[in-house]
């Protein structure tokens, strides 16, 4: 029998996990499913008070707070505005992380974009009366070229905006971790986040290429994983690669003789909808993959027909590796790779993976390859096909 939304909410709070990750199409209600999260723990409190000492949290509603000023004479000035709001607030002018917001925002964007919060300025109204306009209600973006000069006032793309606002939540959350970390427990100091819980995460990667969209995943993983603190995390989306990133990063150090972050602290889900409208959410076993290789499989085949060849094929062809390796029986993906004449997999080509599918700055990923480099992901992915059974279609 199926379950309702609180029922759905109730057993996500009852699993001891730290971080439930939940694949769900869209349309099923991952959205209804943060805000009840949110709402069941004390429906009396004050809920922005409860959002933001409590529990954070991450959907659609979070990016409605933000909206062009699309009313210009002469298209004169592109702001992006802020919907009055505490969390903006509590970021923006209470822990003051304008600054690490631009950090994360470029890493993601482009480093030469730029976003800038206004300060607090006077201005005409409705019937010309003056009005005060706060300080950081309004955003607009230049880009740099380099040479003294930049572009002022940019309208920037859905996929950029959504970047940006993510930035936000992301620059909170990594600041409460770190917080948090740092606190010692013999000496404990009171902070902002010391009521923190839960931090809930519904699809943050609408409107983002896979590129950005795998970053993303691998940065929020890392992140989640330096989390020593007793906040837990619950994420949801609609997107395959997203879910498989992420599944493969929570489960990346099953091989150490650590705690495995697949068994003790990470499960993974599928939310559905019965033909009533109620809800089931079942946990999926972790040595099965979630089979979206052939995709990737198949993004990697064609970049290297058109020769258009990216760092971030090489997070694609790591996470296909991994994903065969749980399917085949393999206890690590190294083994996947060619053997040298001793036998053992390819040094060389675990490197070559290891380092382009893990790059932290932005100037790192948009550094072009090398030629040896894109041979060797070439030979890389003729070999995972040739070896390992993955069906091929023929043309014509």
């Amino acid at each position: 029998m199926g379950k309702t939304l609180t029922e759905i909410s109730q057993q996500l709070r009852a699993a001891n996990k730290k971080v439930q990750l939940i694949y769900a199409f869209n349309g099923t209600g991952k959205t209804r499913l943060s805000r009840k999260f949110k709402a069941d723990d004390d429906e009396e409190a004050d809920q922005a008070e409860f959002s933001r000492n409590k529990m954070l949290y991450y959907n659609a509603f979070t990016e409605d707070l933000f909206y062009w000023d699309n009313n210009l004479a002469l298209d004169a000035v592109h702001k992006l505005k802020i919907q009055p709001n505490s969390f903006t607030d509590w970021v923006l002018k209470d822990q003051g992380q304008d600054q690490n917001i631009i950090t994360n925002f470029q890493r993601y964007a482009n480093d030469k974009l730029t976003p800038r919060f206004n300060e607090e300025y006077k201005a005409k109204g409705e019937d010309d009366k003056e009005v005060t306009v706060k300080a950081f209600s309004e955003v607009t973006f230049s880009l740099e070229r380099g040479d003294d000069e930049r572009t002022d006032n940019l309208k920037i793309s859905k996929g950029e905006e959504n970047s940006f606002i993510w930035s936000i939540f992301y620059s909170l959350v990594e600041q409460a971790i770190l917080t948090l970390n740092d606190v010692q427990p013999d000496f404990p100091e009171q902070t902002p986040f010391d009521s923190l819980e839960y931090v809930f995460i519904d699809d943050p990667v609408s409107s983002l290429d896979d590129n950005h969209l795998i970053q993303l995943a691998i940065d929020l993983a890392q992140l989640i994983k330096l989390n020593k603190s007793n906040i837990k995390f619950v994420i949801t989306t609609h997107s395959p690669l997203f879910f498989n990133v992420l599944c493969n990063e929570f489960g990346s150090d099953e091989k150490t003789d650590r705690y495995s972050w697949k068994s003790k602290w990470f499960s993974k889900s599928r939310l559905e909808k019965d033909s009533d409208g109620s809800l089931n959410l079942s946990e999926q076993p972790n040595d099965s993959p979630f089979a979206y290789h052939l995709h990737l499989i198949a993004l990697l085949e064609e970049a290297i027909k058109t020769g258009q060849i990216e760092k971030y094929h090489f997070n694609l062809l790591r996470n296909v590796l991994e994903k065969t390796a749980t399917f085949l029986g393999y206890k690590r993906w190294e083994l996947l790779l060619p053997d040298k004449s001793d036998g053992l997999p390819d040094p060389v080509a675990k490197r070559i993976v290891n380092f382009s599918s893990h790059s932290k700055h932005a100037a790192e990923e948009v550094a072009p390859l090398k030629p040896e480099e894109k041979q060797i992901l070439v030979r890389l992915v003729e070999h995972i096909i040739k070896s390992h059974g993955f069906w091929q279609q023929k043309e014509g």
